[in-house]
């Protein structure tokens, strides 16, 4: 067992009742677990918004459904959540740095080296995304200082090749689909 297992063992175990170390416990659970990587965008009034989301997950088919959580409810994330339709980008690997910046506050967004466009309703659109859902809010649940956004797919916009973008531990990693199945 590595030691960064044996660590989030014992503060599994040792918080039944203490919630900062739950919080802890989950908080390196997820580092140490892989996910893909979005961007997620909508237009305001006040203009573009946007942000990097690693938490985007299939919900159902019928109607075409995902989820993701927003960890506030002002800046990128309170615009995402007043928005109409917001669009879904599944990123490559190539948009390391794209996905950095919508990552932090304050970082160059929307800017013509980007590659951004629109699509008719106006949401900013990442053209060679691999691929991008237009998407609707159908609930948002408060979770603490977080929500939950579950929203229908109303549209599946086709991107660009390319390896999809991983977070693990905090950075943005290769997906290698040359090594061999287990």
């Amino acid at each position: 067992m590595t030691d960064g297992a044996t660590d989030a063992s014992a503060a599994v175990a040792a918080s039944v009742d203490d919630e900062a170390a739950r919080a802890a416990a989950l908080r390196h659970v997820f580092r140490e677990y892989p996910a893909g990587v979005t961007l997620i965008t909508a237009m305001t009034p006040r203009g573009p918004v946007g942000l990097t989301a690693s938490s985007v997950s299939s919900v159902a088919l019928d109607p075409p459904t995902i989820s993701f959580s927003v960890t506030r409810a002002t800046g990128s994330a309170g615009g995402l959540l007043g928005a109409d339709t917001m669009l879904v980008h599944f990123l490559a690997d190539r948009h390391a740095d794209l996905a950095r910046a919508f990552a932090h506050s304050g970082a160059p967004r929307f800017t013509p080296e980007q590659g951004w466009t629109t699509v008719e309703t106006g949401e900013p659109l990442l053209p060679d995304a691999r691929a991008t859902f237009r998407c609707r809010a159908l609930h948002i649940v408060p979770v603490g200082s977080s929500s939950l956004v579950i929203a229908e797919v109303l549209d599946v916009l086709p991107g660009a090749t390319g390896d999809p973008l991983l977070h693990h531990d905090r950075k943005f990693h290769r997906f290698d689909p040359g090594s061999p199945e287990l």
